[in-house]
């Protein structure tokens, strides 16, 4: 990796040099302690990414003739890119990685080589697939986790507004959001409940059992009735055919094996599923959680428009903090996904302010 160096850089040269050379020594400690908690192939991955950023290092370093008696700090995002790094290795890292590809400055650096250019623009893609991957296996458990707090959050601000809004007591206010907090948090988890155990239920009754392989040997091998067994679970007819065969002869022979019971093709997500009762107790607390925030300024002995402006403060950071944290494991922008759920979240407030305000039992 060569390129032309002129005779005499500049310092604004040698400035942006160390620079890079800061920038690409620590985006490669960041693969680095991302490998380290990897296993296998993603393992791999990021020791290779870890490995050209070490060779853009060196780019620079020669460019600069040996390492700088003074080095610039890195920048803010990369410096919390490696903190995160070292401290998590998770999905986020990644997605803060992504971002950071994407910025590459070389495209317009004419120190920097084509395959240093080309380089940055591949580690972008292969970041994109790692958090691709990593998006998947935590889009289930995010789901819920954000779904849950956020409708605490929502549905609880928007009860205690809409009952301080009519002009009780806030004592009233008080019970009626800590009622609100138990009601939500008992309804997601019993329903959460219900809807795993019956998911459960549901795929236990498409599982096979053994009555056909118990009668395999009884089976006429040229009309094959088994085989049908194997295509209603998905399976070709070929492959269905040739597989019961396969075991009616073995079951007229007297040998009974293992591979004689019908095979689940469509296999049981039950892992996937995961169990009722924890499912249920995470709704529950993820709600709580949630619906807690807004009920905060009258536990503490707050009332009136202080208390009001107080859960509006409150909830108000806790959505801009959800709204950012979907964005950033999303890819997406997290100012503008803040943005979105804070207004999503007291638009719903606002309605039932409005309709406390037209029940102001001060006015009765």
């Amino acid at each position: 990796m060569t390129t032309s160096v002129p005779a005499v850089p500049t310092p604004a040269d040698r400035r942006r040099w160390a620079r890079y050379l800061v920038e690409e020594r620590l985006e490669g400690r960041v693969y680095e302690q991302l490998a380290e908690r990897r296993s296998g192939e993603e393992r791999e991955i990021l020791q290779s990414l870890a490995d050209a950023e070490r060779r853009h290092e060196k780019h620079w370093l020669d460019l600069l003739g040996g390492e700088p008696a003074r080095l610039p700090r890195a920048g803010i995002r990369s410096r919390l890119l490696a903190w995160m790094a070292g401290r998590f290795g998770s999905v986020f890292v990644l997605v803060l990685a992504q971002s950071a590809e994407a910025r590459s400055p070389y495209d317009s650096e004419q120190y920097a080589t084509a395959a240093m250019r080309a380089d940055e623009k591949i580690h972008g893609e292969v970041v994109r697939g790692l958090a691709a991957r990593g998006r998947r296996r935590l889009s289930g458990s995010f789901r819920a986790a954000v779904f849950g707090a956020n409708d605490g959050l929502v549905s609880n601000l928007a009860l205690v507004l809409g009952i301080g809004a009519t002009g009780v007591g806030s004592t009233f206010v008080l019970f009626s959001g800590i009622a609100g907090l138990l009601a939500g948090a008992l309804s997601m988890g019993a329903g959460e409940f219900v809807s795993v155990r019956s998911q459960r239920e549901l795929l236990a009754s498409t599982e096979a059992n053994d009555d056909a392989a118990q009668s395999a040997g009884d089976l006429d091998i040229d009309e094959n009735e088994l085989a049908l067994v194997y295509r209603a679970r998905g399976m070709d007819s070929d492959e269905a055919l040739t597989r019961s065969r396969r075991i009616i002869r073995a079951a007229q022979a007297g040998v009974r094996r293992s591979s004689t019971a019908p095979v689940n093709v469509l296999s049981p997500d039950e892992d996937v599923v995961g169990g009722a009762w924890s499912a249920a107790l995470s709704s529950f607390l993820l709600f709580s959680s949630g619906a807690i925030v807004p009920v905060l300024p009258w536990i503490f002995g707050l009332e009136g428009i202080t208390a009001i402006l107080t859960a509006l403060a409150l909830v108000g950071v806790a959505l801009l903090g959800t709204g950012a944290l979907v964005g950033i494991v999303s890819g997406g922008p997290p100012g503008r996904r803040a943005l979105r759920q804070l207004a999503i979240g007291f638009g719903a407030a606002a309605v039932t302010y409005l309709l406390g305000l037209l029940f102001d039992v001060g006015a009765v």
